[in-house]
């Protein structure tokens, strides 16, 4: 497909959808997961166990990969 700007043809390619992978858990995710409080979450975040990062006030993303490695090495 191309577009004219004044006397400049611009090409632009066709784009596919990207699948985009959920990388990160929420709160209520490692909730879900673990059967545990909100309260007991925070507080596994507080250890850092897993990495994780705040987004704003009181929004927390926890990496998918950190929790399922420290999950499985857990007795």
């Amino acid at each position: 497909m191309s577009e004219i700007l004044g006397n400049t043809t611009i090409k632009q390619e066709q784009t596919q959808p990207i699948r985009v992978e959920n990388r990160c858990y929420t709160v209520m995710d490692l909730q879900t997961i673990l059967g545990i409080g909100r309260k007991s979450v925070y507080e596994l975040l507080k250890k850092k166990e897993f990495r994780w990062f705040q987004i704003g006030h009181g929004v927390y993303r926890i990496s998918r990969k950190s929790f399922d490695d420290w999950l499985d090495s857990q007795n």
